[in-house]
């Protein structure tokens, strides 16, 4: 099994500007709720560097254009998806966006996958 993390926002260095700068000026707005937990604004945050490290689970990482690319699937993003020969939501849009911190991110993952164990 890999876990598929997709964004809400798409790649490329322009995109990329834009959401240092959304993040800096109005956080509140950011439209990426995962990545607003997972990063701050110009890198990856030491806990979840840390989580992705010592699960042992496989994970992907992708914006929301590159997911569409790979896979010819669309969702509502942020997602957080199970991939073991088909795709499954682990975790939808309106779950992301209630998490409030990277801790209780982190929990809700590990439950999640127990849960689909």
């Amino acid at each position: 099994m890999t876990l598929v993390f997709v964004y809400n926002s798409d790649s490329g260095p322009i995109s990329g500007l834009l959401d240092i700068g959304h993040k800096i000026l109005s956080p509140d707005t950011y439209q990426c709720s995962l990545c607003n937990l997972t990063h701050d604004a110009f890198s990856e945050k030491e806990g979840w560097r840390e989580f992705r490290k010592s699960v042992g689970t496989p994970m992907e990482f992708l914006h929301r254009d590159e997911f569409e690319k790979k896979y010819a699937l669309t969702y509502p993003y942020p997602i957080i998806l199970t991939k073991n020969g088909d795709m499954q939501v682990l975790m939808n849009r309106e779950e992301i966006d209630g998490i409030e911190t990277l801790e209780k991110l982190i929990e809700a993952v590990k439950n999640a996958m127990d849960e689909n164990a």
